[in-house]
């Protein structure tokens, strides 16, 4: 631009003096050239220029949608992050609710098993306690018959002695002395009578099979 104007100066002052050289006139014609020269190549460096902007543009779009994709696939990893262990937790806390449910259950479970064994023991020291009176008494001839009263024995006992016991007639606590049976055993057979078969002890589901194997020559349910 310097250039240009010191062309447009000497044509300036060779228009105001109507007179210059012919050096000096080639010299401002080679100055314009020069002057033309720049201009172009400032032209068109202007021009790469702006189509290295708009390439950066183009760059920073691209690289604007990408790092918005980026964002967007890390939000959705952290959703379903967040989703997943949302979803571990819950079962984790089902589980740990079950195992103390259970811890529970378990100890629950075993107080009934120390309850049933300390009743258990106890039932089995009193059969060893009847079975021990029972055998005495069977020493002293025919079936205690010396030992007992009449008054001691409970209707149908005293014939129940020296043959089957008749369980439509006698007690639950004889039948525990003189069967073996365990308290609540023979309180149901006392529960369910009258029986017309032996075998109805087990129809009704009054005695387990195993009981009755052992019991069923030693009973009757004679009227």
């Amino acid at each position: 631009m310097r250039r240009e104007w010191i062309v447009v100066v000497l044509v300036g002052a060779v228009l105001a003096t109507g007179c210059v050289s012919n050096k000096k006139y080639q010299a401002a014609l080679t100055e314009a050239d020069n002057a033309k020269m720049e201009l172009e190549k400032a032209r068109q460096q202007k021009s790469a220029m702006e189509q290295q902007v708009r390439t950066l543009k183009e760059l920073n779009v691209k690289f604007g949608n990408e790092a918005q994709a980026v964002r967007d696939e890390l939000q959705r990893i952290e959703h379903g992050r967040d989703t997943e262990r949302g979803a571990i937790e819950g079962r984790t806390k089902e589980l740990e609710e079950k195992v103390k449910a259970l811890s529970a259950q378990n100890r629950n479970v075993k107080q009934e098993y120390q309850d049933v064994k300390r009743n258990n023991d106890t039932l089995k020291s009193l059969v060893a306690r009847y079975q021990k009176e029972l055998k005495d008494r069977s020493h002293t001839g025919t079936a205690g018959a010396a030992t007992l009263t009449p008054n001691q024995l409970s209707p149908g006992t005293a014939q129940a002695t020296s043959a089957a016991m008749n369980i439509n007639k006698v007690s639950a606590n004889d039948m525990v002395l003189f069967l073996g049976l365990k308290q609540d055993e023979a309180e149901r057979i006392v529960g369910n009578r009258p029986y017309r078969v032996k075998g109805e002890l087990v129809a009704k589901n009054v005695v387990p099979k195993e009981t009755f194997d052992l019991i069923k020559d030693r009973i009757s349910v004679t009227p």
